[in-house]
């Protein structure tokens, strides 16, 4: 019996089923070999040597691993086909001594499989055409994984001397910091202009008169609106406003539009074809399903890989958008059935991939039997695997239908004045054909219907609406867009998105509210400004960029890696050695005007475990520290809510874990609770709790009772308060802007 290994016991699983007897799948349970955790694990001087450890929690599965070879006819290597597949595969040798002759002096026959998605057909394939480890592949991800640790290992010590402990420094993390801060700042640069748009609302005088608007967009020739373009640290930001600048002025259009007659001078009509987009690639469905449905980056690809590992979708770590000529017939196979053979096209539709250091030979992320719809999986997946489902089944599907035809029309409109001349003009379209849209709609059904006109009709007015508006800053990363700005600069690869985000919150460097933008914290801007005036290299945009072309460079055996990593850490360790003698703390952290008690030295600001103290400048030679005024302050607030066990009221503290709420009479009462984020909203089943702000086991706020256990109402979007107007339950904040019934059967959204 042959044994073949894979990363996780759901893969394992689903290979199970297409194998006969012949065959024994195992799991490695992920990595069985990796640097070790309490030290750097690098020989720097012999040639950035790594030293490798078999994990405690992966010896257990090492040692049933070795058994299972020892009595296997031949081993057969799984594991993914990107780079941390390879690594992970030819650690798998290492580990088990698969390069290594047997008691009875035979070595084992171990060879390498891959397979872009987890279906009979493909596993048989790759059984057919096994390969040797590729060693390029190897060989690049272990350069990523040295040069991160030689980074993360000299770097974050350094942040943890001049500002505190716990924080960390990386090539892709730090650039995504800086993205996320240079914002912020160009958002409080900016300043907010107000100005005005004008519109009118219009009819034609036939027989069935019809209303629609047209906005102004000329005044005796001269164009209403321009175009302004803001210099930003990740390109320009355009954006428009017009030339009305002032009430008095808008009033004074207003009132002349009012009095002026209207005719049809120009009707410009043409179709138009709207193309589908491509299948997903790891990015793009990382972006749809945060703009879609609120999913983070990390959560979307937790649910990829399980629905890759049961066999329902190919490999979701690629940033190609080539899928194969097979799918696209069983594709267009799918469409003829539900939608109709107007729908289908003729001959596939073959996409070019624009993203630097793509594999071709790799295929975009599409269901693998395109027959599979998910109406068919509905009652099989949990709803978060079923919403990802469908999304990618909609994307390739619809990547593969007619295009949408529309009929546009442009309809331009002489105002005459007795003040000016002036022109209008009209926008609409209409749908004349849905194609594509059918399955995948990212649009509304028709755009500003407009009546039928023809040059020379006049138009009679029925309102004139002065409209103030205001220029807007450059607005805040998502998710989605942070992803989308790395992979433009070509910052990190796709299976480093989601780990970097979740590295930058979780290290509180930023934070994602209720608007699901990133905010930068305190400590997220210190670091930024600390990295970008004493390590521009690691923050700078064209270097990371560089490092990561190298990395594709070493994978395809063009150049070796222990070069790469020379080039870089010479210069850097040289350069860290002289900031960590001139850098001063107290030159980083906010400086009082006011000396220490205790010896007459500077007070300065430090973050220490509880959050923001006053310290000695002088330390450890003087430990003199207090609470900052914030902190008394917050210390001193009466909260409202009275101790249960003595009637005392009690405050705000902070403690390991964060504030609280402590007895005011400590130490001689010892009372405490949790501060609840209260929504303002009263339960709606049991009437007496409120509904707070909550978080799950992973980690996931939702918006429960607090009269819990003993009401167990719960939400996953927050509360307005109101009511629905259909069924009477609670309204909740949706996604764009919307609101919707917390009652499932009722789907009322708005």
């Amino acid at each position: 019996m042959k044994l073949i290994i894979v990363e996780s016991p759901t893969k394992a699983k689903t290979i199970s089923k297409f194998l006969g007897k012949k065959y024994s799948v195992k799991s490695s349970y992920g990595h069985v070999r990796d640097l070790p955790k309490q030290e750097m694990g690098i020989d720097i001087k012999n040639n950035f040597e790594p030293r490798y450890i078999i994990p405690n929690k992966a010896r257990k599965r090492v040692a049933e691993l070795k058994e299972f070879a020892r009595k296997a006819e031949g081993i057969i290597l799984a594991t993914d086909k990107d780079r941390e597949g390879e690594a992970i595969a030819w650690h798998l040798v290492q580990a088990l001594g698969l390069n290594k002759p047997t008691t009875n002096n035979q070595q084992l026959t171990t060879s390498r499989i891959v397979f872009h998605e987890i279906t009979k057909k493909a596993i048989e394939k790759a059984l057919e055409n096994p390969r040797e480890i590729d060693l390029n592949l190897v060989d690049a991800q272990q350069a990523r994984r040295i040069l991160d640790r030689l980074v993360g290992y000299e770097l974050s010590p350094f942040l943890w001397k001049k500002i505190k402990r716990g924080l960390s420094a990386g090539r892709v993390q730090s650039i995504a910091l800086r993205f996320i801060v240079e914002r912020e700042r160009e958002i409080e640069k900016f300043k907010s202009e107000n100005y005005w748009i004008i519109s009118a609302q219009l009819k034609t005088n036939n027989q069935q008169p019809t209303t629609f608007q047209a906005n102004l967009i000329e005044k005796n020739g001269e164009k209403i609106e321009k175009v302004v373009t803001l210099k930003l640290f990740a390109g320009d930001y355009k954006t428009k406003k017009t030339i009305i600048s002032s009430e008095k002025t808008a009033n004074a259009i207003a009132e002349d539009l009012r009095g002026a007659e209207y005719k049809v001078t120009n009707i410009e009509k043409k179709e138009v074809l709207r193309n589908p987009s491509a299948p997903f690639t790891t990015s793009t469905l990382q972006q749809a399903a945060i703009n879609t449905f609120g999913f983070s980056a990390k959560f979307t690809m937790m649910i990829a890989q399980k629905l890759y590992e049961e066999g329902l979708i190919t490999y979701m770590r690629t940033d190609s958008v080539n899928i194969s000529l097979e799918s696209m017939l069983a594709a267009k196979k799918t469409i003829d059935k539900i939608f109709g053979k107007n729908y289908s096209l003729a001959s596939p539709r073959f996409y070019q991939t624009k993203s630097k250091g793509a594999q071709e030979a790799h295929e975009a992320i599409r269901p693998t039997e395109p027959e599979k719809t998910p109406e068919n999986l509905m009652a099989s997946l949990e709803p978060s695997h079923y919403k990802l489902y469908k999304l990618i089944w909609n994307r390739m599907i619809a990547s593969q239908m007619q295009p949408a035809i529309f009929d546009s029309v442009r309809v331009d409109i002489s105002a005459l004045g007795k003040k000016g001349n002036y022109l209008l003009r009209a926008n609409g379209s209409t749908i004349k054909f849905d194609g594509y849209l059918k399955v995948y709609n990212t649009i509304s059904q028709e755009e500003n219907m407009l009546p039928l006109m023809k040059v020379g009709d006049l138009l009679d007015l029925a309102e004139v609406l002065p409209e103030k508006k205001s220029t807007t800053p450059p607005p805040r990363y998502n998710e989605a867009s942070l992803v989308k700005i790395l992979e433009d600069y070509g910052i990190g690869r796709p299976s480093t998105y989601a780990p970097t985000i979740s590295t930058i919150i979780e290290r509180k460097y930023v934070e994602k509210r209720e608007d699901r933008k990133l905010h930068p914290l305190e400590i997220g801007l210190i670091v930024n400004d600390l990295l970008v005036e004493h390590f521009q290299q690691i923050v700078d945009i064209k270097f990371t960029a560089h490092m990561e072309e190298a990395f594709d460079l070493i994978a395809e055996g063009k150049i070796k890696w222990v070069p790469v990593i020379e080039e870089f850490y010479g210069p850097f360790h040289q350069h860290l050695e002289e900031k960590t003698k001139t850098v001063k703390r107290e030159d980083i952290l906010e400086k009082l005007d006011r000396q220490c008690p205790e010896c007459g030295g500077d007070l300065i600001v430090k973050f220490g475990r509880f959050g923001k103290f006053i310290a000695c400048a002088n330390f450890p030679n003087c430990k003199y520290t207090e609470k900052t005024e914030e902190e008394k302050k917050v210390d001193s607030e009466n909260s409202g809510v009275i101790c249960d066990k003595c009637g005392a009221p009690m405050v705000v503290k902070r403690g390991k874990y964060g504030a609280f709420l402590g007895c005011s009479r400590y130490p001689e009462c010892k009372g405490i609770k949790k501060i609840e984020n209260k929504t303002g909203v009263k339960c709606p089943n049991c009437g007496k709790g409120d509904i707070v702000e909550k978080k799950s086991k992973r980690g996931k706020i939702f918006y429960g009772c607090n009269n819990y256990p003993e009401c167990k109402t719960a939400f996953w979007s927050k509360p307005t308060g109101e009511k629905c107007p259909q069924c009477g339950s609670l309204l909740l904040f949706a996604a764009k802007g919307k609101v919707k019934c917390s009652k499932k059967e009722c789907g009322f959204e708005k």
